[in-house]
């Protein structure tokens, strides 16, 4: 699915009301997720490779079922890759690709928002692919700090690095610093699951939300 596939704006106030209440209180606690740990339980092996469709799928399902159980939305979840030592290109489409696509739909379950961190050489290669596949954007812990990887544009991108190397902006200095487009674009970001945007005109970057909850 890219980001031209996303469903129309056809669903029910309630929802989107619902939702508009939840941004109001703010982000829930990060929630770590070792994926290694859950792809060892989720398919009985000692060995925490993420190989096969099937695989990527029972770990995707398995981090929903964690996201689901958060008390509050919305939420910022770190998808920790630390223990898996091979990601193929499947399993890199489900386990971030689906994961990303599912909570950016209308009609998704919740307000969820991820980082993945711990993404190192032996994974980059299949995530970065499949998130450019999909026109996807993920931000990324490589080892020295956050990065956005996959399909952005440059205004995306240094709307992005301002946030990220801030930690915190208002809607209004994002307007005086990058005019009249830096408010749309940082609420892009936020639709794209990279950025979180608060109902009183706040930006926050995803990694300042992890250090200080």
């Amino acid at each position: 699915m890219s980001r031209a596939d996303e469903p129309s704006d056809s669903n029910e106030a309630g929802e989107s009301n619902g939702r508009a209440s939840a941004m109001s209180k703010g982000p829930a606690p990060p929630l770590t997720i070792d994926v290694g740990a859950i792809a060892s339980d989720a398919v009985a092996q000692a060995r925490p490779d993420l190989v096969t469709r099937p695989t990527g799928r029972a770990v995707r399902a398995a981090i929903e079922v964690r996201i689901s159980r958060i008390a509050r939305s919305p939420s910022v979840s770190l998808l920790d890759f630390t223990r898996v030592r091979i990601l193929d290109f499947s399993c890199a489409d489900e386990v971030v690709a689906k994961l990303l696509v599912r909570y950016m739909r209308r009609d998704r379950p919740r307000e969820a928002f991820f980082l993945f961190r711990a993404v190192g050489d032996i994974h980059r290669h299949a995530v970065e692919e499949v998130l450019g596949r999909h026109g996807l954007a993920a931000v990324c812990d490589l080892g020295g700090g956050y990065e956005l990887l996959g399909s952005a544009t440059e205004e995306e991108r240094t709307a992005w690095r301002t946030l990220e190397h801030r930690g915190r902006v208002s809607l209004s200095e994002l307007a005086a610093e990058f005019g009249e487009q830096g408010v749309p674009v940082i609420r892009g970001l936020a639709d794209r699951r990279v950025a979180w945007c608060g109902r009183r005109g706040d930006a926050r970057a995803l990694s300042e939300i992890a250090r200080n909850p």
